[in-house]
């Protein structure tokens, strides 16, 4: 099987691939009730050594940032209360988390969750949170050019391997937001 764009090794499609995901990401995938069939969600096994997105691009190709998103988890907190939700971006730009995040979740602040909320939270490895088994009652706010996209290579829950998404699937994922101006300029 040869995935929708790049060049790796090892592809097959995600529920032929649970050995290789962490349980929430396995569990989802199993269960799978999403926009489109789970054989159309692609694993491809990567180097776990290039999982960030800069030295994943170096080593894969960098015609590849531009279907890359990034999935960030934060905490907007409001009258002693927390609220998490993950947000799905283009790996070129940054989250808006003080305009539209904190907008969106109605809160007073909004930040990055911690490293160690972020990934005990979803049982995920920090550098590898996908939007894919995420826990059910979070908000997931997706930018609108990443729904736009055919595929998008997004994490796998783990530092190893990648998945490659339909667009579309994001926004119709339990909790789904899709925003304008989520993801912004990284430089602005």
């Amino acid at each position: 099987m040869r995935a929708p764009f790049g060049e790796f090794d090892v592809v097959s499609p995600a529920p032929e691939a649970l050995d290789l995901l962490v349980p929430p990401v396995a569990e989802a995938v199993r269960g799978w009730r999403g926009p489109v069939p789970a054989e159309d969600l692609i694993h491809v096994d990567t180097d776990p050594r290039w999982a960030d997105t800069a030295t994943f691009v170096e080593h894969y190709g960098p015609g590849l940032l531009d279907r890359s998103a990034n999935c960030v988890v934060v905490a907007g907190k409001r009258g002693g209360e927390t609220t998490l939700a993950a947000c799905l971006v283009l790996s070129g730009t940054r989250v808006d988390v003080n305009g539209v995040v904190r907008r969106q979740l109605g809160a007073r602040k909004a930040s990055f969750a911690p490293m160690d909320t972020a990934t005990g939270e979803t049982g995920m490895e920090y550098g590898g949170i996908t939007p894919i088994g995420l826990p059910a009652a979070w908000p997931l706010l997706v930018d609108a050019a990443v729904a736009d996209l055919p595929y998008v290579l997004v994490g796998s829950g783990s530092r190893r391997g990648k998945l490659i998404v339909p667009g579309k699937t994001f926004a119709g994922l339990p909790n789904a937001v899709v925003l304008e101006g989520l993801g912004v300029a990284a430089d602005g």
